[in-house]
């Protein structure tokens, strides 16, 4: 199939960005998007052009580093599926397709379709982890956990940052990556001591970050290609609330 390619392209984080338009000739209906941009690259390559920056490294749906706008829509028009999964096949010969980075204040653009997701990682480092002392790796199903949390906690676990949930919130709110973090820690034991010290820490680094709010759109989950729930902000909004309970108490006891 032949299609045309209308990509975004900026040098420099401080300069200024333009659509380009590029010709994808004779491409395999089997190969994925991916592979359809490395075949344009070294076409660009060939003509002694710059290649398209973007991101990529295990291209199975891990690493969430491909993340792109692919038509106006985060990973592209099929549901639950990095951009690294999408194939070539979902398109028709003809077709014009529009490329570009993901949108928001706390994703910075470094070149083209790369973007700074650093800010994810500082999300983390506020109390994305457990410091506790839990003791040495026990003995399988020596803590009781019930099936229902376990599965919860994989369900959150499952994120893979890629920043699709940022890219399609229409405030750039990164409450469904947040919340994601918090919960799977949340919901095991190991995770209850810094339960509600982690809630507070990284939504406070969240916002920091220029993150919008949560306003219960709903776009997150539906371009999460891990599917993760909304569910997990309403867990989140919980735990902070309770949080907050806490850290009055002591206020309230000597007021009183």
């Amino acid at each position: 199939m032949n299609l045309t390619l209308h990509v975004w392209r900026q040098d420099e984080p401080t300069a200024r960005g333009r659509f380009e338009t590029y010709q994808a000739k004779d491409v395999s209906e089997h190969a994925s998007f991916l592979e359809m941009l490395d075949v344009v690259n070294e076409s660009l390559i060939h003509e002694g052009k710059e290649p398209i920056a973007f991101e990529h490294d295990c291209r199975e749906g891990i690493c969430g580093s491909c993340g792109m706008m692919i038509n106006g829509v985060p990973h592209g028009p099929r549901n639950l599926t990095a951009a690294c999964q999408l194939h070539m096949r979902l398109f028709r010969d003809g077709d014009e397709i529009w490329i570009e980075p993901w949108r928001a204040t706390g994703f910075p653009i470094l070149r083209d379709l790369v973007v700074d997701r650093s800010a994810f990682d500082r999300i983390i480092n506020a109390g994305g982890y457990v410091s506790v002392r839990t003791g040495s790796a026990p003995d399988a199903n020596a803590v009781p956990v019930r099936k229902h949390e376990a599965d919860r906690a994989m369900d959150a676990a499952a994120c893979i940052g890629c920043g699709a949930c940022v890219a399609a919130c229409p405030n750039a709110s990164a409450m469904l990556f947040t919340s994601a973090k918090v919960a799977h820690l949340g919901l095991l034991p190991q995770g209850q001591p810094e339960r509600y010290t982690r809630v507070v820490d990284m939504i406070a680094q969240h916002d920091l970050e220029g993150f919008g709010t949560c306003t219960n759109h709903g776009a997150c989950q539906e371009a999460c290609p891990k599917g993760i729930s909304i569910d997990f902000i309403a867990r989140l909004n919980r735990d902070l609330l309770v949080a907050s309970w806490k850290a009055a108490e002591p206020e309230a006891v000597v007021g009183g």
